[in-house]
């Protein structure tokens, strides 16, 4: 009966059907991310979620939103979608963590032209994957199918988390001084940035997806759609029990413009480049786009995606705990004075 009612708009490039399928095959995995503060099922028109708030004296919530951005481009191109949900994820819980907060909740749009059941379930289920790492539930989104507004086969990801901390124990860089040190925490690419460069780059190349990327064993697109790390259980067993000053997710920009989003003005970011060790795709980057590693360091991470920034008494343990958890991490710097017009990120090569 629904299918004959839909029919006007199914002929105009709307399928309410798919719509229906997508959402019943994703409940599952939906259904996994779920916290305790959860108290809605997805299909509703608002998701519900009941915070605790239990141990907090001063409770903020902490928000950003993101994309995933021409990284996009490849997984169409490669026809590879299941791991920019990930990227979705990271690209926010990330940046919230930065500020200390834990995040509580997400939610995804995903947009496309005519409605493939099949790769949108395989998106949605990266973004729960995304959610599941960061024990982040998954509380609702959105899926519009829009005739006319993206070529055949391509889609558009864009997502919003929320999430909190005490007030007492916001990481604001405020209390950063010269003598701290600077922690890199490694990245497992390019992440979701420089994307239109990287893939300028890729077609001058002309390596396709298949192919063997160079200096390693992997797939040109499986290197490529690496997803981005999330550091959220790393990062909040530290802020449990060390005194962390500051912490910058290496986003768009690369390090000359995240470091000194969480600087006072009165100090500077002095980080040694051989200190920590460059991915190969870093290294083909560079190369195959004749670029310096000043411009490298200024649009890509260069393997480094998160930074912290902690007295120098407990920069050792910090390294061992980070080790710990299973991702490499250098001591790549020192916080020292700054003089009245220098920049807040002096590299020294």
């Amino acid at each position: 009966m629904a299918s004959s009612r839909s029919k006007a708009y199914t002929e105009a490039g709307v399928n309410i059907d798919a719509g229906n399928a997508l959402v019943n095959r994703i409940k599952s995995v939906v259904a996994k991310t779920q916290t305790q503060g959860v108290i809605s099922d997805i299909g509703g028109f608002g998701g519900l979620f009941r915070p605790d708030l239990s141990g907090m004296k001063d409770p903020v919530l902490v928000s950003s939103t993101d994309g995933v951005g021409t990284k996009l481009k490849l997984a169409f191109e490669f026809d590879k979608h299941d791991t920019v949900g990930i990227d979705l994820v990271a690209m926010s819980v990330n940046d919230i963590l930065v500020q200390g907060a834990r995040p509580l909740f997400f939610l995804d749009y995903f947009a496309t032209g005519r409605l493939d059941v099949d790769k949108a379930q395989t998106v949605v289920a990266g973004v729960a994957e995304g959610c599941r790492q960061s024990s982040c539930a998954l509380l609702g989104g959105e899926t519009a199918e829009m005739p006319s507004m993206y070529a055949d086969g391509e889609y558009d990801l864009a997502g919003f988390c929320v999430g909190i901390v005490d007030n007492a124990k916001l990481v604001d860089g405020s209390s950063i001084s010269v003598g701290d040190k600077i922690i890199g925490i490694t990245s497992s690419g390019v992440h979701s940035n420089g994307f239109s460069l990287v893939r300028k780059i890729l077609d001058q190349s002309g390596l396709k997806g298949d192919d063997i990327f160079p200096g390693t064993e992997s797939s040109v697109k499986d290197v490529l759609l690496t997803p981005t790390l999330i550091y959220v259980e790393c990062v909040r067993h530290l802020l449990r029990d060390l005194p962390i000053k500051g912490m910058v997710h290496i986003t768009g920009g690369g390090f000359y413009d995240n470091i000194p989003r969480v600087l006072p003005n009165t100090v500077k970011a002095e980080i040694t480049f051989d200190a920590w060790e460059k991915l190969p795709v870093f290294h083909w980057l560079q190369s195959e786009g004749k670029l310096t590693w000043p411009e490298m360091l200024q649009i890509f991470n260069c393997g480094i995606g998160y930074v912290l920034i902690l007295p120098e008494n407990i920069a050792g343990e910090a390294l061992e705990r980070v080790e710990a958890s299973g991702l490499k991490a250098w001591e790549i710097g020192v916080i020292a004075r700054r003089k009245e017009n220098e920049e807040q990120v002096d590299v020294l090569f």
